[in-house]
């Protein structure tokens, strides 16, 4: 009877630990802000002027300004440390600006033409200031992330695969960089 009774107990006290949880976390946001609104980031790539050094344009994707905004909004909830709300109720508010996209080669086949492998780049200016009294808390221009991919053998993956990737992790650090600010 004793046993049963400390087995009990021992399997209630095992069940509340397990329940509790072991969540893991890269730090606490201890900000003075608890909301955040994300402007649409603007595009400021100018495809016209763009040249590379195969053709007269750089290939580029419509709308990529939209995709970059919709997926900080998604990493932001997703990291759940600033609630994201509409712009008249933010403490802050972010903007972001496209400035740069790039794909440079980075590795060639055998016969010195045909491209292996490929670096994409993405390059933002962001803005981070107080809804309320309209100043600046923080800007930083230049803020980058690439991805480097194959297009041939078994790590081959599309240039839209990559971007997309490129974008996740761009996201990623926009979102770092604001909740580990303070």
């Amino acid at each position: 009877m004793r046993t049963l009774r400390y087995c009990t107990v021992l399997i209630i006290c095992l069940l509340m630990c397990a329940a509790s949880g072991c969540g893991y976390t890269t730090g606490a946001y201890i900000g003075p802000y608890k909301t955040i609104y994300i402007a649409p980031f603007k595009n400021s790539i100018s495809i016209a002027s763009a040249k590379s050094e195969f053709a007269n344009y750089t290939s580029y994707y419509p709308l990529l300004e939209s995709t970059i905004t919709k997926k900080v909004v998604e990493r932001f909830i997703f990291d759940g440390n600033l609630k994201v709300v509409k712009e008249e109720d933010a403490d802050p508010i972010m903007k972001g600006e496209l400035t740069y996209y790039n794909r440079s080669a980075l590795g060639y086949a055998q016969n010195n033409e045909d491209v292996m492998e490929y670096r994409l780049t993405l390059t933002i200016n962001l803005e981070f200031y107080n809804n309320r009294t309209k100043e600046t808390i923080w800007r930083k221009d230049g803020f980058e992330a690439n991805t480097t991919y194959f297009t041939t053998g078994a790590l081959a993956i599309s240039e839209k695969t990559a971007l997309d990737n490129t974008i996740v992790e761009l996201a990623r650090r926009i979102v770092e960089s604001v909740t580990e600010a303070w």
